[in-house]
């Protein structure tokens, strides 16, 4: 592969910009730079040079191929973080005929070269994007290989029982124990529950990891647009006592004690005055149904019974005005019950998040949904389709992963029976 580079940490000014090297001849190339590059796990402080121009002084580091993020050869050179120095560098490396990285290329390599699994990939990508505390443990789960680890013993499951079937078949006149066919169904069954568990929690693990909607609805001038500016600590919906100012859907994205949540400020529900109103309306209502959860708030706390859900709040707003009558009330304006109504919020959406499982993208859901389908046949399939069955989950699982392998099946038959002797 071609000889890339990139800038490893953000572009802009600051204390040390990292610059990374990899592929072959990356050693080679930072030595005609710095000079003799140190051994994995050393720092050398280095003047960087390009001929007789001296450019600044780096920080060099160097990781062997098969010890590198990508498997292969890598250098880093640690520079002083000002762009100006960063480009001339930059022009150096070309000069040396190494090309700028293409987005996700350092990534790519790692995948190709055995270094990381697909879902471990989409894990990573997950911890970049991370905004809240939730979000940064479930994608360092699937970061740091915990999928591939389930993966990986489901599919010895798979290879010990689709080893037992290949031995009915292929060496019936062998001293084969009677009990092997009941003890395939037993491995399947076992398998598909543990997938289904997976599963249940998808839903859960989607939701962290792509944040929770929670829509505040309720008739026109109930204070939905006060409640938003003060949930989100800054004016961004327009307060005003004109009924139907909300037109469009406002979405504010928070933290909410480690959840990501969009809230949702909605046009108030009533009959429209025109186009305008009604369209924004009708959007309201779209996006309320939508929703994960919805907050109900009018004077009077009632809820919109045809958009009532379970959990969803009803909550009395305009507390500062008048008396509270049981329930939760708030105000806006003074802030009277926020608190109360973040901690019921909070409660609903932990609780709901709290049986995520590890896999949160579709694809990974999908690819858990085929080996669960397939494996449902085995029971009432002829041990030729048990085997094809077992071999088409086993794959299901190597596609989850991103590799495909199709020979562990002899090598366990031959390892675990005495065949022929």
């Amino acid at each position: 592969m071609d000889l890339i580079f990139a800038e490893a940490t953000p572009p802009g000014r600051g204390g040390v910009s990292v610059i990374r090297l990899s592929g072959a001849g990356a050693r080679a190339a930072a030595e005609k730079l710095v000079g003799l590059m140190p051994q994995p796990r050393f720092a050398y402080f280095r003047d960087l040079k390009e001929g007789s121009e001296h450019l600044d002084q780096v920080l060099a580091l160097w990781f062997a191929a098969g010890a590198s993020f990508t498997g292969e050869e890598v250098a880093e050179l640690h520079l002083h973080g000002a762009q100006v120095v960063t480009r001339r560098v930059a022009v150096a490396l070309q000069n040396l005929g190494a090309r700028g990285a293409d987005a996700g290329e350092f990534t790519r390599r790692a995948f190709l070269n055995g270094r990381m699994d697909l879902a471990e990939i989409e894990g990573l990508g997950d911890l970049l994007a991370a905004e809240t505390e939730s979000q940064r443990k479930l994608a360092l789960r699937a970061a740091g290989g915990e999928m591939a680890k389930r993966a990986e013993a489901w599919r010895s499951m798979l290879i010990e029982a689709g080893a037992l079937v290949e031995v009915s078949v292929d060496f019936a006149d062998e001293d084969v124990p009677d009990e092997v066919p009941q003890r395939v169904f037993e491995i399947v069954e076992d398998l598909i529950r543990q997938i289904q568990q997976e599963l249940d929690g998808f839903s859960a693990a989607e939701r962290v990891r792509q944040g929770f909607e929670v829509a505040i609805i309720g008739p026109p001038n109930a204070g939905k647009s006060s409640l938003m500016n003060r949930l989100a600590r800054r004016d961004v919906a327009i307060v005003s006592e004109v009924a139907g100012t909300t037109r469009d859907v406002i979405e504010v994205r928070m933290d909410l004690n480690g959840l990501a949540v969009t809230l949702l400020d909605t046009a108030g529900f009533r009959e429209a005055g025109d186009l305008v109103e009604a369209a924004g309306v009708a959007r309201a209502r779209s996006r309320a149904e939508a929703a994960d959860l919805r907050i109900h708030l009018s004077p009077s706390a009632e809820p919109l019974k045809d958009l009532w859900r379970d959990e969803d709040l009803v909550v009395r707003s305009k507390a500062d005005l008048s008396a509270a009558a049981g329930g939760l009330s708030i105000s806006a304006f003074s802030g009277e019950g926020i608190d109360e109504l973040i901690k019921s919020l909070f409660e609903v959406l932990a609780e709901r998040s709290s049986n995520a499982g590890l896999i949160s993208h579709e694809r990974q859901h999908a690819e858990l949904c085929d080996a669960k389908s397939v494996l449902e046949t085995v029971f009432d399939a002829p041990v030729e389709l048990i085997a094809e069955a077992l071999r088409r989950a086993s794959a299901a699982l190597d596609r989850l992963l991103g590799r495909i392998d199709a020979e562990d099946y002899l090598d366990r038959i031959f390892s675990s029976f005495c065949i022929g002797k």
